[in-house]
């Protein structure tokens, strides 16, 4: 099929390299202009790149507009493939090819559309992420599905380790996707909106230590805030330090959050949860952190005895 391509970062990237080694012949690749966004410098291969290097003719944009639309219908793709296009799409695009608009989502969709659905599912305790393909239709990550692959969320995953894996299987997802629709045997299975979540754009804030919650979670936290992502943190003595590596405790620590408390371990223990005053909850240990001038320092190291709160 002739396909034309939307798409942006190394997931954007990896879509792109999946076609041109595919059967299907790329007839524009649309993309976005480079960003200095936090998020958006993070797995950054170029789009623009790889498709000037295999001659495919490239439009860039922020968002759709006359001019976008006249390149596509010049183009004359019979699908569109979007994965990680970071602005919606009217339907006068999204329906301009004869077989519309397929977009790969990484989540296991109705859950987690919307943004950086690989962080969120892992702070929130999921089992797995996965990737979807779906038909675009006139809200975000809501078509009906063609294609879904489940990832396992292993117990000491990071968000770096799981969007590596769901990026890996971007070209077994896509290829299945576009020659099931190809040949005509696709079913195409409708989302169950009642069981869908939407999660809004990560901020710096989204990032920061609560330490009531339980050390499960901020334990969830600082592996989906892995390098090269921006760190979870919290402050100790008034300086920001980020939590590059922690644990949960094997011990039960009662008190007030955010107390440091005692070595275990390779690290400090750091008293945790809203109710920890009853002394039936387990603390984080902080094994790694990163102080602000970017060095990194072992726990034990960096608070040698207890005393102080983190905040």
């Amino acid at each position: 099929m002739r396909v034309a391509t939307f798409g942006y970062q190394t997931w954007g990237h990896k879509t792109l390299e999946a076609l041109i080694e595919s059967d299907h012949e790329v007839v524009l690749a649309v993309t976005h202009p480079p960003s200095e966004h936090s998020y958006e410098s993070i797995w950054s291969d170029s789009v623009e790149e790889l498709a000037r290097a295999n001659n495919i003719p490239v439009h860039l944009a922020q968002r759709p507009d006359s001019e976008l639309i006249e390149q596509v219908k010049h183009a004359e793709p019979d699908i569109i493939v979007a994965n990680n296009w970071r602005t919606w799409l009217p339907r006068e695009l999204f329906d301009l090819p004869p077989h519309g608009t397929l977009n790969l989502h990484d989540s296991l969709l109705p859950k987690f559309t919307g943004f950086s659905p690989v962080i969120w599912a892992l702070i929130s305790g999921e089992k797995e992420v996965g990737l979807t393909a779906h038909r675009m239709d006139d809200d975000l990550d809501t078509g009906d599905v063609v294609v879904q692959r489940a990832v396992p969320i292993g117990p000491r995953d990071t968000a770096t380790d799981l969007v590596r894996a769901t990026i890996d299987i971007i070209p077994e997802v896509l290829i299945e996707a576009l020659d099931l629709i190809e040949s005509g045997e696709a079913v195409w299975k409708q989302q169950n909106l009642a069981d869908r979540t939407f999660f809004h754009k990560r901020a710096d804030i989204d990032s920061q230590i609560n330490w009531n919650w339980p050390a499960e979670d901020i334990d969830r936290l600082v592996r989906a805030q892995s390098d090269p992502y921006p760190n979870a943190f919290t402050h100790f003595r008034g300086e920001r330090i980020r939590i590059t590596k922690a644990s949960v405790s094997a011990g039960i620590y009662g008190g007030t959050p955010g107390r440091v408390f005692i070595h275990e371990g390779d690290g400090m223990v750091i008293v945790a949860g809203a109710d920890a005053y009853r002394g039936k909850n387990h603390g984080l240990v902080v094994e790694r952190l990163r102080t602000e001038d970017g060095v990194e320092h072992a726990g034990k190291d960096f608070f040698p005895r207890g005393g102080g709160y983190l905040t």
